[in-house]
């Protein structure tokens, strides 16, 4: 089985995210996506103090009308920080016969550097990287870390990068929505309308709980 993985915080989840994971799922050809909400990001607080399980059930909402789309409480059922090397090394364990595909932002991709024992994350997954607005787009062997480009070669065909492993690093070409979570809150602490940048019932989920509001 092909199975996309798209972590966050999802402080709240969006139409972005959704609309990234789908076009990943169709281009990929993935049997499925799981999306996993981070219970303590190495790389920020949760913004709001929003407990996972309020974030948990905003993804669960948000995917409900999608087959293809798993919510997974992965990251709550963890102590300490949510490493994805970590997150990948007890889902291939769980699923051994699956090929992982880890989705991120080319936002995150160019921190990628910073993550926990970031080499590692290439041998247990394939990468597929989604642009975001603002961010030029550099030929794929430009955006790798010095330290790891001959471990990659460049496949002209696919557009991709095969790493030695075997796994491949995609580079998205697809649209995008510029939606963020931070301007979802931002017009929630105003008193502002968030309809068509969340699904609908998440913006329930939000107004029955009274979440970002100030």
């Amino acid at each position: 089985m092909k199975t996309g993985i798209l972590g966050g915080t999802f402080n709240p989840i969006h139409l972005a995210h959704l609309r990234i994971a789908e076009e990943v799922r169709e281009v990929c050809a993935l049997d499925r996506i799981l999306f996993l909400p981070a219970a303590a990001p190495p790389h920020k607080t949760v913004a709001e103090a929003v407990s996972f399980s309020h974030r948990l059930a905003m993804v669960e909402a948000a995917v409900a009308d999608q087959p293809a789309f798993q919510a997974s409480d992965l990251e709550g059922r963890r102590e300490g920080k949510s490493f994805s090397v970590h997150t990948l090394d007890i889902l291939g364990r769980k699923w051994p016969e699956d090929r992982f595909y880890f989705i991120i932002g080319m936002d995150s991709f160019r921190d990628i550097t910073s993550w926990h024992d970031y080499q590692r994350l290439f041998t247990l997954a394939n990468i597929v990287v989604a642009p975001r607005p603002g961010l030029p787009r550099n030929h794929p062997q430009e955006l790798l870390p010095v330290a790891i480009r001959d471990q990659f070669c460049y496949d002209g065909a696919a557009k991709t990068l095969r790493h030695a492993s075997g796994t491949s690093l995609i580079f998205l070409e697809e649209t995008y929505l510029d939606i963020s979570s931070s301007r979802i809150r931002q017009l929630l602490a105003a008193g502002r309308s968030i309809r068509y940048l969340v699904p609908s019932a998440v913006a329930a989920y939000i107004e029955r709980h009274g979440l970002y509001r100030r």
